[in-house]
């Protein structure tokens, strides 16, 4: 394989926990019932089963606070003075919701109101009986016009890595964020189209805008567009690869929404034609109906904390040597960054022999050095760091018997 592909922090971490994606913590944004547009509700589903648990957020109906991080001025719903709700700076879903990514670290669920310039958030965490939410604008991270459907932040998610991602209606602005206090937004530019993908463009208008986003266990985003287009992003380069249509859906059945299940499923809902909920495996991307699942509400968007591929992302962490068909990318050096006091290296398709790895700091000292011994096949061989080391940018480069450097590459401690 030619494709570099980075393996993040998260791939290590939840590897300690290969049954966590067992639990029913997913929300929907929701319109009021069926065949209702209103996309302003935020209610708590089973994923596995299509079943509504409750709902946390109710337009006109639930009481809030909603605060602002910059400048800690706070508004509730008496404050609104009767304000339209749909259009309202201080509604917490006002201008409707299409994007939504749930943090289960923090316990947060990030949302962007449509034709709004702010990400906002619910903290799930608090103990207080009125809903709280949290808002901060963009900053001038990216220029964006409200009115601009193009513009419009349409699909989100948290990343492995454990950062938020975000992506315009167009494709034209991608967008990372931090998940603290005061979440860090950066626009990491626009998306690129790879070169294999015979005309389909993640720009199009068509065929590729609107839907929702998910994040597998091995770095890379999907996005599934309301007309069943599948693209696979590329975090580092940007680059998005058509992967194909999803087949068996009825017409009219919009994807909208998107989340992993317990199984390692993608669960599909629509905002426009409810008929109920459907599910596939990214492999071949034919949905098939899921029995029993919601028929009450049309779904804007899902977010729950379950990656894709986390199974065998397990797999290829719990076992030192694996096959090569257990490897779906080609990568090299991962956790990245590195957020524990270990790193691992997989050798792939290397001959037989002792190496050396190698860690240095951007000044080309070395801090560590470790032999290994390689036998056929595909090894990941783990490397302890000290855990004191300092936060930064390091080199781990791999040097075979012939003191030739066969890696070479740049990690990041934190």
């Amino acid at each position: 394989m030619n494709n570099k592909i980075l393996l993040t922090a998260s791939l290590i971490a939840t590897s300690l926990f290969a049954n966590a994606q067992h639990n029913k913590t997913t929300f929907a944004i929701t319109g009021d019932g069926n065949n209702d547009f209103i996309w302003m509700n935020i209610r708590q589903v089973d994923i596995n089963s299509g079943e509504v648990i409750k709902t946390l957020f109710e337009r006109s109906k639930s009481t809030f606070t909603i605060t602002d991080v910059n400048s800690k001025v706070s508004n509730t719903q008496s404050s609104l003075n009767n304000e339209n709700i749909f259009t309202s700076a201080s509604y917490p879903t006002g201008t409707l919701v299409a994007a939504a990514a749930y943090d289960k670290r923090s316990n947060k669920l990030f949302f962007t109101p449509m034709r709004k310039n702010e990400l906002r958030w619910l903290d799930l965490g608090s103990n207080a009986e009125t809903p709280e939410f949290y808002t901060m604008n963009f900053e001038g991270n990216r220029s964006l016009d409200p009115n601009d459907e193009a513009a419009n932040i349409t699909r989100m998610v948290i990343g492995a890595d454990g950062n938020g991602y975000a992506m315009s209606n167009d494709g034209n602005h991608f967008l990372s964020f931090t998940t603290g206090k005061k979440p860090i937004i950066t626009d990491l530019g626009n998306i690129i189209d790879a070169s294999t993908n015979g005309g389909m463009s993640i720009h199009n208008k068509c065929s590729s805008w609107g839907g929702d986003m998910i994040a597998d266990a091995f770095g890379k985003l999907y996005v599934i567009s309301a007309s069943h287009t599948v693209f696979v992003i590329d975090i580092n380069t940007r680059i998005a690869t058509y992967k194909g249509n999803i087949q068996g859906l009825p017409a009219g059945y919009t994807t909208n929404a998107a989340a992993v299940n317990d199984e390692g499923e993608i669960v599909l809902a629509s905002a426009n034609l409810f008929d109920g909920y459907y599910k596939m495996q990214i492999n071949d991307l034919k949905a098939v109906k899921m029995a029993g699942s919601n028929v009450k509400y049309n779904v804007s968007d899902f977010a729950n904390s379950n990656l894709l591929l986390q199974k065998e992302a397990d797999n290829l962490l719990n076992s030192k040597v694996v096959t090569a068909s257990n490897i779906p990318v080609d990568a090299k050096v991962f956790p990245n960054p590195v957020t524990t006091s270990s790193f691992n290296v997989l050798f792939e398709n290397a001959n037989a022999g002792r190496y050396k790895i190698v860690l240095t700091d951007l000044a080309g000292r070395n801090l560590l050095i470790k032999t290994v011994k390689l036998g056929k096949g595909t090894q990941v061989e783990k490397v302890n760091t000290n855990a004191n080391m300092a936060k930064g940018v390091y080199f781990v480069r791999v040097l075979d018997t012939n003191n030739q450097t066969i890696i070479n590459e740049k990690i990041v401690i934190q």
